[in-house]
């Protein structure tokens, strides 16, 4: 939730870095909502195309990432080539002082931070959401999630020693969204800042795509799984052979988001809402697997291809219950998460959208069923359009006479 407005603002942003247009409140969201508007017209009328765009851009990305990667651990290392150009500030952000100055120690920054760090690795899960398409699923995920992990991982390190080496401190505290167009106006010239940023507006572009593909799907299979008010529009993939009704609901949020939330505090609070989102599901799903681990619930015999260790889902649950809770604590004074908004607004608008979320699955299958006298009974069935989904039948309850 907010993770394809945040990359819009970001795509945005530096769109109109390499066009030299002034980045107003009017034009960044301009820019985003024409991103965003693309991304669902393309996905949902021209599929195939849409995704060989996401992937040749994720690609892309990739190549992106190893020349930001390459040059800054160049410039560290003292390659005489490759290093800071005159009249820019040399950044010294590595001495021991320098490293550690502006830091704080409040329980509330360091989630802060560690949401923004989370917000790098965000999109692993989305190969998740698209397994009924790959090949040997249990194999694919049992050998790329690690890999995938491990590579970000290293990925993100690089690309943050490369940032220290090339900007100061200052540079990136002000620069606040667009500090890849800072590094390379300092390491290659002005003359290629802004070509250069076009390149870091083409790869958020790419995970856009990706991330609004697969959010598309878990819609659709929502639908399919005849959860949602409307399912069989939702479950359709008519008419362009793609969800293009799930998309359409993704797009609506995601400019809702775009154009409610105050300039100055959107891209920080969208990260924070999204990975807070994130981290109660994650505690909500891992607090119910250690359940399944306990002898109350081993009748359902659950039995997975792939089974996550029962350390692991504990360290997991701990650490997402650490993020779900310490928002709602203050920060330390002189350290406010933003500039207008109170620093609860991405935890407490978490929790009443997931509270929003419980009080549907209530009303639908528990009080109006008491309330009208039936039952819900799943039942599989095949849509004019032939689709295959489940659906939801309404039994009524037959009172036994006497």
């Amino acid at each position: 939730m907010g993770t394809a407005t945040a990359n819009s603002v970001v795509f945005s942003e530096y769109l109109l870095h390499s066009l030299s247009i002034e980045p107003t409140w009017f034009h960044t969201r301009l820019v985003a909502f024409s991103c965003l508007s693309f991304i669902c017209l393309v996905h949902g009328t021209l599929l195939k195309w849409g995704v060989r765009l996401q992937n040749s851009l994720g690609l892309f990305k990739l190549v992106v990432l190893a020349l930001v990667s390459m040059s800054g651990l160049l410039c560290l290392a003292g390659f005489k080539h490759v290093q800071v150009r005159e009249g820019y500030e040399k950044p010294d952000n590595f001495s021991w002082y320098n490293f550690w100055e502006g830091s704080g120690t409040g329980a509330n920054a360091f989630v802060s931070g560690l949401y923004n760090v989370i917000w790098s690795f965000i999109g692993y899960s989305n190969a998740n959401y698209a397994l009924s398409e790959v090949r040997d699923p249990v194999r694919t995920i049992k050998r790329a999630a690690p890999l995938a992990m491990f590579s970000v991982t290293a990925v993100y390190l690089f690309i943050n020693v490369a940032y220290f080496s090339v900007v100061s401190k200052t540079d990136i505290l002000e620069s606040r969204q667009i500090v890849a167009a800072l590094y390379f106006r300092n390491l290659f010239g002005p003359a290629t800042e802004k070509a250069l940023s076009s390149f870091i507006a083409l790869s958020t572009l790419g995970n856009l795509l990706a991330g609004q593909f697969s959010q598309g799907r878990v819609i659709q299979e929502l639908g399919r799984e005849g959860i949602l008010p409307y399912s069989s529009i939702f479950a359709s993939s008519r008419p362009f052979n793609a969800p293009f009704a799930g998309l359409l609901a993704q797009y609506l949020v995601s400019c809702t988001f775009l154009f409610a939330v105050p300039p100055g505090d959107a891209y920080l609070f969208l990260i924070s809402l999204s990975s807070y989102s994130l981290s109660l599901v994650n505690a909500a799903v891992s607090f119910g697997l250690l359940l399944l681990y306990t002898r109350c619930y081993r009748t359902w015999d659950w039995d997975p291809p792939f089974r996550a260790p029962k350390a692991i889902v504990i360290l997991f649950f701990l650490s997402n219950l650490f993020l779900v809770l310490v928002p709602f604590f203050p920060p330390a004074s002189g350290s406010g998460t933003y500039r207008k908004l109170p620093y609860w607004s991405h935890s407490v608008g978490g929790f009443a959208v997931a509270l929003l979320g419980v009080l549907y699955w209530y009303v639908w299958s528990v009080w109006l069923p008491r309330s009208k006298g039936y039952t819900l009974e799943r039942e599989w069935i095949l849509q004019n359009d032939g689709i295959s989904r489940y659906a939801f039948r309404k039994i009524p309850v037959t009172t036994p006479t006497q």
